[in-house]
């Protein structure tokens, strides 16, 4: 999976994450995983009341809630892990909780790999990589 576009410029955070998703639809059929729209630049209207509703600030891009894994997504070059997201990733990792940072869909996929090889109870499949 390639980070560059045909032009070579590199892929918006949005279509890595978006081709991810697919990929990991694909291969892990049944297996639930999700995004948490937090990310995006609102009015302070709308702001103000997704604050009231409970969305907080720093949690990570992507769930999938049957192997306690939480996926923060940056583009492949460039984009920054914010204090709120460590701050968040390591309440969540003292829970209990998986997390980690991926640097465009290629990453994301070896990470995903990497966390089905090491927690196959988790992940219930076989110790090994799925192929992309």
């Amino acid at each position: 999976m390639k980070s560059l576009g045909a032009s070579g410029e590199v892929h918006s955070e949005h279509v890595e994450q978006v081709t991810f998703i697919n990929w990991f639809r694909r291969t892990h059929p049944g297996v639930l995983v999700f995004a948490i729209p937090n990310g995006g630049y609102r009015s302070a209207a709308t702001a103000g009341r997704l604050k009231a509703e409970g969305v907080v600030q720093g949690v990570p891009d992507l769930f999938v809630p049957a192997w306690g894994l939480w996926i923060e997504f940056k583009r492949a070059k460039g984009g920054r892990v914010s204090p709120e997201q460590r701050a968040v990733m390591a309440y969540l990792e003292h829970a209990g909780y998986a997390c980690c940072v991926a640097r465009g869909c290629a990453e994301a996929v070896e990470l995903v790999n990497r966390f089905a090889l090491l927690n196959p109870e988790k992940v219930g499949i076989a110790a090994r990589p799925a192929s992309d």
